[in-house]
């Protein structure tokens, strides 16, 4: 079966990324050394004033949160909060983002990431997975501890977002199959909302990702706050819209 020019295309960049990930993974001691507590930030930005309650918001995940390379103040959870803010929502979103964090790894550090928040998040942002894909681990293994922080999530009342990754294709077609389903039959299962491929805007486009072929610049990651930022706020309780 021949395959398009889009279709080759996207499969070389997907190759290409997870190349990159595993070389970016070898060497990204700098980004993984700090603990989680001194990693978590709240950013605030005085300058858009808001009306209405605070609404907490809590950032989970990988470098894609952490901010890999870029100032704190451009990294995506401190990116969000302003785009939530200029849509009137009050938001604070607490960047809990910690470089080279795969599913069991986070699912470690969950339930004390909760605990450790003076106030409870009212949404949480799960972006997990990716460095699952790099060091190959089986689709059940990254299901499984997804699931079990959903279960902490659905035990507290907190309602979810997802944000999906999706296998590149030299991993195999049975392989790419059960990993690109779970984000979608998590959401299903415990109703929370999703966003099935979080790089979707900025993957294929090389002057919105780093020299490491895997992270987003900071115009990058204005383009994913962008892709996501409505998906984010209709996900927030009936209070904050």
């Amino acid at each position: 079966m021949k395959l398009s020019n889009l279709a080759i295309a996207r499969c070389l960049s997907s190759i290409a990324m997870c190349a990159a990930l595993a070389a970016c993974d070898e060497n990204a001691g700098d980004a993984v050394a700090e603990p989680t507590a001194a990693r978590e930030q709240v950013a605030d930005d005085v300058s858009q004033p808001v009306m209405g309650p605070q609404r907490q918001v809590l950032a989970f995940g990988n470098s894609l949160f952490a901010g890999y390379r870029v100032p704190a103040a451009d990294a995506y959870p401190a990116k969000l909060q302003n785009a939530l803010r200029a849509r009137g929502i009050n938001a604070q979103v607490v960047n809990a983002g910690v470089s080279g964090d795969t599913t069991a790894a986070g699912l470690q550090r969950f339930a004390f990431t909760l605990n450790a928040q003076d106030t409870p998040p009212e949404l949480v942002i799960l972006e997990l997975g990716g460095n699952d894909l790099l060091r190959n681990l089986p689709p059940e293994a990254t299901r499984a501890n997804l699931a079990a922080m959903l279960d902490e999530l659905k035990k507290r009342d907190i309602p979810a977002i997802l944000f999906g990754m999706r296998a590149p294709p030299n991993l195999g077609p049975d392989y790419v199959a059960q990993y690109d389903a779970l984000y979608r039959d998590l959401a299903e299962q415990y109703g929370a909302a999703l966003v099935p491929f979080f790089l979707e805007p900025v993957y294929d486009q090389p002057r919105l990702i780093q020299p490491d072929r895997i992270h987003p610049t900071t115009e990058g990651i204005e383009a994913l706050v962008a892709y996501t930022a409505d998906d984010v706020a209709e996900a927030l309780p009936d209070a904050a819209k």
